[in-house]
């Protein structure tokens, strides 16, 4: 199970910096370097790549237009935003980022997210890393929590992390919306929004605020829906009330 990868980098020190540590990782071959999106947009179309860790502040193409070229391909690379900002995270999330990494980029989060590369990239669909997180391990100062899955009523993208909500209060851990959105779409998680995804069956209503629009509402908040998303949410909710799946909380 081996990787190749592009870095997108206009700055020669961290383009090299990561390319040395991408380049030391076991599960990557191959490692390719761009300096602009224009010379990026060269490599997409004439090589085979599993991931492209790609900064967003680019003169010329930028990382967001390189992100919406990569998700027009029939078969699109993972895309890992790497940048000094998190102020692009939900942006970055909505076109489907696997992860956003902020400068300078610690070792242990790039070693992070090739592993979540290489499980999404070559994880037999029978055995996909669903199972993985029907628990959630999740790190305090000096303690450990574990959280069940099916105690989570939505997921909220919050800069380089998700924060997770239960009854109980919240828990950030350190993977990203479209990862989570991957593995736990079986488990009845659904996209509400860019920033959001909303297990179907803690919704108990639906209402329109004079703030926030569209939401749906769960025992741990109200999360906001998109135009976007609306129709499939409650299609989604359609299907979870015939099914007998719906009102978690009135158990």
């Amino acid at each position: 199970m081996t990787l190749h990868v592009l870095v997108v980098e206009d700055e020669p020190s961290t383009r090299e910096e990561l390319h040395g540590f991408l380049a030391d990782m076991p599960e990557i071959t191959e490692v390719l370097a761009a300096d602009s999106g224009e010379a990026a947009v060269r490599l997409l179309g004439s090589v085979p790549l599993d991931a492209v860790f790609l900064d967003i502040s680019m003169p010329g193409l930028d990382g967001m237009e390189v992100a919406r070229v990569i998700s027009m391909l029939s078969a699109p690379p993972a895309i890992v935003f790497v940048t000094a900002s998190e102020s692009h995270a939900i942006e970055a999330f909505g076109i489907g980022a696997v992860d956003y990494l902020l400068k300078p980029v610690r070792p242990e989060r790039l070693t992070d997210s090739v592993a979540r590369i290489a499980r999404l990239r070559h994880a037999p669909p029978e055995s996909g890393p669903a199972d993985e997180l029907a628990v959630v391990q999740i790190e305090h100062s000096r303690r450990t929590v574990f959280v069940r899955r099916d105690d989570i009523q939505f997921a909220e993208a919050h800069g380089d992390y998700v924060r997770l909500h239960t009854a109980e209060g919240t828990h950030l851990i350190r993977l990203s919306l479209s990862y989570l959105e991957d593995v736990w779409s079986p488990a009845g998680f659904v996209r509400v929004h860019r920033g959001y995804l909303v297990a179907v069956g803690w919704v108990h209503d639906l209402r329109v605020t004079s703030s926030a629009g569209l939401v749906a509402c769960t025992p741990a908040g109200d999360v906001p829906v998109s135009r976007r998303h609306a129709r499939g949410l409650k299609d989604q909710l359609m299907d979870a009330a015939r099914n007998g799946q719906l009102g978690r909380a009135a158990r």
